[in-house]
């Protein structure tokens, strides 16, 4: 295959042909659904025009296990009652468990050193005790399990006997405060809180047990704490109030009923990111994931029994609930617990080398901060590497070349793109397309998205606007918890156009078919009254060797919009006059002179989510005078003060 200028990387006709996508779609050709040898672009039109098809195909290749039922869509003219698989039973449980054997399913390590593993046999069992013990203590279908828990084997296995047992898993990452916690947590009511006594970040002991009291003391529904050891054994004597997770693995019998439930019964509760008002608890349906992670997996990062998969993640974003979700496929997971920078920089990548990681996934600001950085990871040995995937912000152009030129030249960059609200990607890679220079590949198979202006009509390609949803898809929310009516799932999805999903992404379709993330919708700017995305400023600014990393918001200025643009620098660097008009005139040249932002101020860091993800709009709310008052989102809530004493001194109006 003839590489584009912009091209990469392409496929290797041989791994294309034995890849998982490929047997897919012989396999569709086989009962004539599909025409022979069909490029992406194509299998992705034919899996939206044909979404019963398509699904069940996707059931049959996958194997899931279970039983499917004659009727595929359950379908009604309002889009989000469209039910999916209405007729089928399963278990996601024991979809998750395909193995029995001494292969390693999981594998844990800390920054601290600690490691630990867990074969398909004992994962299998303990989760079959753990279920045992929930139904002893009388938790009923459906009830709620909350999990305060940072990401090991000990909160998969817990998660996956919640599952087994029909029960709704909630989970945080031990970073959120108590405020956060109750935020979350107290919504939906739980029964039992699980957690641990301890974590580690950045070199330091964090202690978890410590808040419990004051977290019981406001969510009265937890009856009862069960806790497991980071590194395997207690410090202290723990209390008589809680129970010991590993006491109760020995004690319970293995139970090895996996009742199957309805496609549509709720498996967990995820949260939005709260920066404006309480988070909402969208629910996700057991089936729904299986069968959208399934796909993922298989056809879209060409996993199969024996991958080996390390994402980097908390147990707070989205991102863990699709890692546990590679267990489906055989693969074997790989934990990483702690700071992504200690206790050396480069921790991630070397563990990649040192495990032999397929598929390496990661946010685009980790990869853009090894950029800044300037690290070369060509003498690693790499070369079981076939994947890296990204997410989590848009990754600028500079990145995608810097990963072919300093970490490996023949991997595929997997840039993909969905979120919470539909826990999996709605644009992401494949192993049929080239990678194109800050692009994002393509669709997901069957899901029918497309671009609109604000009038709702569909876009050209090189135009930009709104990334929606045209028909309905298996991982729709099946509801927002306590949400009487659906008011709050139609506000979030479906106040801007009638019956079709809007997902609050402005995004821009190329000529190569692919897909630039220009920010999320309500960050956009629109100075002079042309409508342009953050990530258009960001993949200039950050590219300038005096900036570590920037936040850019739009602010209203005499009846119109004008850019304000706050920089982090880098060390011993300072914002003088020389900086700015340097900054000013980059954009200027590459964008716009539209694009140039009316001030530019140095700041010491950037407030950020749980997650990662720079917080665009708490900042736009502040310079606007407005109060934030939910800080326990950020991971550094300390951040926010600065842009305050700002608002406070008068600089937004000037």
């Amino acid at each position: 295959m003839v590489k584009s200028r912009s091209s990469l990387w392409s496929p290797n006709e041989a791994i294309k042909d034995k890849s998982q996508l490929k047997k897919f779609c012989k396999q569709l050709e086989k009962k004539h659904f599909l025409k022979h040898n069909v490029d992406f672009e194509n299998l992705w039109k034919w899996s939206v025009k044909n979404p019963e098809i398509f699904w069940s195909e996707v059931w049959n290749f996958t194997k899931i296990k279970g039983a499917k039922g004659k009727r595929i869509i359950k379908k009604n003219k309002v889009f989000y009652k469209n039910i999916f698989f209405p007729e089928s039973k399963l278990n996601y449980s024991e979809n998750l468990l395909p193995k029995k054997n001494d292969e390693i399913a999981i594998s844990f390590f800390s920054e601290k050193g600690i490691k630990k593993k867990i074969t398909w046999n004992k994962l299998y069992e303990s989760v079959c005790k753990f279920s045992s013990y929930l139904k002893k203590i009388n938790l009923k279908e459906k009830d709620r399990v909350a999990a305060y828990v940072p990401n090991s084997i000990e909160t998969i296995i817990s998660f996956l006997a919640v599952s087994k047992n029909g029960l709704i898993w909630s989970s945080c990452s031990p970073d959120f405060g108590v405020q956060g916690i109750v935020d979350r947590f107290l919504q939906i009511k739980p029964k039992i809180l699980i957690t641990c006594e301890h974590y580690f970040y950045n070199g330091k002991k964090i202690d978890i047990l410590e808040k419990i009291p004051q977290i019981l003391k406001k969510i009265k529904s937890i009856k009862k704490v069960i806790i497991f050891s980071y590194d395997n054994e207690f410090e202290k004597k723990l209390s008589p109030k809680y129970t010991n997770f590993n006491s109760v693995l020995e004690k319970s019998k293995v139970n090895k009923v996996f009742k199957k439930f309805c496609f549509n019964h709720p498996l967990y509760i995820l949260y939005s990111s709260g920066t404006t008002g309480v988070p909402k608890c969208i629910t996700h349906g057991a089936g729904n994931a299986l069968i959208e992670h399934n796909k993922e997996f298989s056809l879209h990062c060409n996993i199969s029994n024996s991958d080996k998969i390390f994402y980097y993640t908390t147990t707070g974003w989205m991102m863990w609930n699709w890692l546990v979700g590679g267990l489906s496929r055989g693969a074997t997971l790989y934990l990483y617990d702690g700071s992504p920078t200690y206790p050396c920089k480069d921790t991630l990548i070397k563990f990649c080398e040192k495990e032999k990681i397929n598929l390496f996934g990661v946010s685009a600001k980790y990869i853009d901060y090894l950029k800044k950085e300037n690290f070369n990871f060509n003498n690693l040995d790499l070369s079981n590497l076939k994947m890296i995937a990204s997410t989590g912000s848009p990754l600028v152009k500079e990145s995608f070349e810097f990963v072919y030129k300093n970490i490996k030249n023949d991997v595929h960059l997997n840039s993909i793109s969905g979120g919470t609200d539909v826990v999996g990607c709605l644009v992401l890679g494949n192993i049929f397309s080239n990678v194109h220079t800050g692009e994002i590949q393509g669709e997901s198979l069957g899901i029918d998205v497309d671009i609109f202006n604000e009038k709702g009509v569909s876009v050209d390609d090189n135009h930009k606007g709104e990334l929606v949803i045209k028909n309905p898809f298996p991982t729709m929310p099946i509801k927002f918890w306590n949400d009487v009516n659906n008011k709050k799932l139609k506000k979030a999805y479906f106040s801007k156009y009638k019956n079709i999903w809007y997902h609050g992404d402005f995004i821009q379709k190329t000529q190569n078919g692919g897909f630039i993330m220009l920010g999320r919708s309500d960050t956009t700017l629109n100075p002079g009254g042309v409508r342009m995305g953050t990530a258009e400023i960001y993949r200039q600014v950050e590219n300038i060797e005096f900036v570590r990393e920037s936040l850019v918001v739009g602010q209203n200025w005499k009846d119109d919009v004008r850019i304000i643009l706050f920089v982090v620098m880098e060390t011993k660097k300072k914002l003088g006059v020389k900086e700015i008009n340097f900054i000013k005139s980059k954009i200027k040249d590459n964008c716009s002179p539209k694009h140039v932002p009316h001030k530019v101020i140095e700041i010491l860091e950037i407030p950020r989510t749980k997650s990662g993800k720079i917080v665009e709009l708490a900042v736009k709310k502040i310079i606007h005078g407005e109060n934030i008052e939910n800080l326990e989102v950020l991971s550094n809530p300390e951040s926010i003060k600065f842009f305050k004493n700002l608002y406070e001194k008068g600089l937004f109006n000037e």
